[in-house]
């Protein structure tokens, strides 16, 4: 089985598209999403088509929570609550019911799936250190897990032979062989937050016993073009370009 992980779309079309054009010539067998479908970006009706079209699975992101106002936007930026009112606008009564239909965490036949975290999801913490991820890895019912909310890959882990240490890594490609648990965070499809402005998606091949961390280039002056059209902040598409 094939599973092609989504990280964090926030409404980015182009972005999405071109991820899942590639999962299709990768054999993709089920497509999941860890949320954020929309926000930021200019194209959030598309993208939730899009997913409904395929059958994804997707859970609920604080992104996608604001903009059906289940989550308060106190800790959202400026930048951040121009897009999500924006969004509330532009989406229709079907969209919103789509969202707010959406699970705050999946259990899938060889993998969970959340935001922010396993373990209170409702909160959209983020998992940015071991200590961070151990109240999740502590609960995972499967050995993998597959999270986004900060945009930035890394993989935590507990091996084998060392069940009591958590450890991270940066590397692309995770072999599972040795792994007793890993929570893996998956990056962004849409808004890459770690200088490197290509999208990001994730690749879990359950006969391979491994998850790979993919990049590829995708059309970045049309979702800006798509951004400054739409009125939303120059700051949203500016961005972009440098995968921050």
């Amino acid at each position: 089985m094939k599973y092609g992980i989504l990280g964090d779309i926030h409404a980015n079309l182009s972005a999405l598209d071109t991820v899942l054009q590639a999962l299709q010539r990768d054999g993709a067998d089920v497509i999941v999403s860890v949320g954020d479908v929309v926000g930021y970006g200019a194209a959030p009706k598309e993208c939730i088509a899009r997913l409904r079209e395929i059958g994804a699975h997707v859970v609920l992101g604080n992104h996608d929570a604001a903009s059906i106002g289940r989550l308060d936007m106190i800790y959202f930026n400026q930048y951040a609550k121009e897009a999500v009112l924006w969004t509330q606008r532009v989406l229709s009564k079907a969209d919103k019911d789509w969202l707010a239909a959406l699970p705050l965490t999946r259990h899938l036949d060889h993998c969970s799936v959340a935001h922010g975290t396993l373990h209170r999801p409702e909160l959209f913490d983020y998992i940015q250190t071991t200590d961070d991820a151990d109240p999740s890895l502590d609960i995972m019912p499967l050995p993998v897990c597959f999270v986004g909310h900060s945009h930035v890959p890394v993989t935590l882990l507990r091996l084998r032979d060392e069940p009591d240490r958590t450890a991270y890594t940066p590397d692309p490609e995770i072999e599972l062989g040795d792994v007793l648990r890993a929570l893996v965070n998956v990056g962004s499809v849409g808004q890459p937050r770690d200088e490197d402005p290509r999208t990001a998606y994730a690749l879990f091949d359950t006969e391979l016993n491994r998850v790979e961390i993919k990049r590829l280039v995708y059309d970045i002056d049309r979702e800006a073009a798509r951004i400054r059209a739409a009125g939303l902040p120059r700051m949203l598409a500016d961005r972009l370009y440098l995968g921050v």
